[in-house]
């Protein structure tokens, strides 16, 4: 077990002065069990030699006070013992999406939706069991056969040494059935559950591509298919669970005959009772019943396992190469732009694949570039040249070398969260909340009134087709899909100017859009934004020259064509 699993189980695990109550309690409620069936054996036994009342009144006093105080231990068990491992639970889930955060957007770009999905959901859900069905029951199993021994061992030595014998037989059956048995299945399952989600998620989100080009019942079959795999796996699971615990019952009766077979020489020999040869032949009956748990105990701890080493997968141990890192904290004051932005040999790349390595596509290297206030910058070059590249270091998803400064102030002494209070980025392809417009403008300015919303919706030419749909509470669809490319554009520009960037980043503003429309679509949005703020537009097509005031051109990740303003002596 590597050091990031470890630290994903113990981050899963409540302090132990938290769990101690839950531990203490699961084992009154075995120890009350146990008690309640020895003490009925002997009372009924010893009722049959028909001895005075007065010598039985204490055992009918026991099997009360045991059967109602296992019913208040359950209670105290199952109180303690989640309120521990749900608080953790949250703290878990809370520190996995503090962990993601820094790797957002650009070093979870390549990730699996599903999978990813699946580690922030199910497998942070699976980490619960580790407290409650891991080390409670083990730990009470441990604690009650123990005692159990113990206890048989003060009335039959021989009988003690076969309950323990019996006892480290089904611990070893256990172990070894279930582990030859459904180790695979289980450690398959969380997979084939993400391949399930993936599955589902990308026939959802493309239905009308896979519809308009016959590839539905494809994405319907790889749906099929990957619920049928999980299904076998589950299935085998529950196969070895059930044989596992079958092999558990039958050793359970052994016990009991084994000890009736040891103990009864005591009996004829007057070293042993009969009420005491009731306790120690029906007692393993009990503490089986305890120990009944220990079998799914130790699947849970393969599944909680598996899960932990997914989530150490999902979450890398560093921040990989080419993020941020070592980010002061966030202050809350947007930097001031001063003079503009100035890059001096800039150079960066995407975060490499554990799979893959460095990707040279999009690299930029030695790029020298200023952006005054108020100044429009056209930022052009083929596919792959390093423009969106460049437009995620100004908005410092991406690290850099070299020099990046805003206002004379270098970006890398900046917070992320700072920088991006003056450097706004419109993405290529906006993420659209599937909620109201009002929600999505408000999301960039919760204290904006409707009159506000109104107005910006106007500058960006969307106020009649708001109007036409109901008005600000028209819903746009999940991820946008109740819109079309330049009025999703549109409605982040909205969004973008609502929060009041001094620098807007337009990264590719026109794709998906008509090329006949796309000129017009420029001119509405360039015309929307105030002259005092600074726009950087990237796009990989020509833009008319009047819209903008300069042109700089990259091509294989360096500046070939605009000259760069002189570079300020600060």
């Amino acid at each position: 077990m590597n050091e990031r699993v470890r630290g994903v189980l113990a981050s899963a695990m409540p302090s132990r002065r938290r769990f101690a109550p839950a531990i203490l309690s699961g084992f009154g409620t075995a120890g009350s069990a146990v008690a309640l069936l020895a003490t009925s054996a002997w009372l009924i036994a010893r009722a049959a030699e028909q001895p005075l009342v007065m010598y039985l009144s204490v055992a009918v006093v026991g099997v009360r006070a045991f059967a109602l105080s296992r019913g208040v231990f359950r209670y105290l068990e199952r109180l303690t013992g989640h309120d521990a491992a749900l608080e953790r639970l949250a703290g878990v889930r809370a520190d996995l999406v503090r962990e993601l955060v820094p790797l957002a957007p650009d070093g979870l770009a390549r990730a699996r939706r599903g999978g990813l999905l699946s580690s922030v959901v199910d497998d942070v859900e699976e980490l619960q069991n580790l407290p409650l069905r891991v080390v409670l029951p083990l730990s009470v199993a441990a604690l009650t056969s123990l005692a159990a021994v113990v206890f048989v061992a003060f009335v039959s030595w021989p009988a003690a040494l076969v309950l323990l014998l019996c006892l480290a037989a089904a611990f070893a059956v256990s172990v070894a059935v279930g582990w030859a048995a459904g180790a695979r299945a289980e450690r398959a399952i969380a997979p084939l559950r993400a391949d399930v989600a993936d599955a589902v998620h990308d026939l959802l989100t493309n239905l009308d591509v896979l519809t308009a080009y016959g590839a539905l019942d494809a994405a319907r079959a790889r749906v099929r298919d990957a619920d049928r795999a999980l299904r076998r796996a589950v299935v085998r699971r529950g196969a070895a669970q059930g044989l596992t615990s079958g092999t558990v019952s039958v050793l359970a009766g052994l016990a009991s005959l084994f000890a009736l077979a040891v103990a009864a020489p005591g009996v004829t020999g007057g070293t042993l009772s009969g009420p005491g040869l009731a306790v120690v032949v029906l007692l393993p009956m009990a503490v089986f019943e305890v120990f009944g748990p220990v079998p799914l105990a130790l699947a849970s701890w393969r599944q909680v396992h598996a899960a932990a080493e997914r989530i150490a997968d999902a979450v890398p141990a560093e921040i990989p190469e080419g993020l941020p890192r070592d980010e002061p904290a966030a202050t809350g004051v947007a930097p001031v732009l001063g003079d503009g932005i100035e890059l001096r040999d800039v150079r960066a790349h995407w975060p490499a694949r554990s799979d893959a390595g460095l990707d040279d596509t999009g690299r930029i290297a030695d790029v020298t570039l200023h952006v005054a206030a108020g100044e429009r910058v056209l930022v052009t070059g083929p596919s792959g040249a390093g423009k969106t590249t460049l437009a995620h270091v100004l908005a410092r998803f991406l690290d850099y070398g070299g020099s990046f400064t805003i206002g004379g102030v270098e970006a890398r002494t900046l917070a992320g969260d700072d920088l991006r209070r003056t450097v706004g980025l419109v993405e290529q392809t906006p993420y659209l909340f599937d909620e109201s417009v009002r929600q999505n403008l408000l999301f960039a300015r919760d204290d904006a009134t409707d009159d506000d919303l109104t107005a910006v919706l106007a500058r960006v030419g969307l106020d009649a087709w708001v109007a036409e749909r109901g008005g600000l509470d028209a819903t746009v669809g999940d991820r946008g899909g109740l819109v079309s490319g330049g009025q999703a554009q549109r409605l982040a520009l909205a969004r973008a100017l609502l929060h009041g960037f001094p620098v807007l980043v337009l990264d590719e503003p026109t794709a998906g859009v008509d090329p006949a429309a796309s000129d017009a679509l420029l001119r509405d949005l360039l015309g929307a934004v105030d002259r005092d703020r600074a726009v950087v537009v990237v796009s990989h097509i020509d833009v008319p020259a009047e819209l903008v005031d300069r042109t700089v051109r990259l091509e294989s990740g360096r500046v070939v064509a605009g000259a760069p303003r002189p570079l300020s002596t600060s």
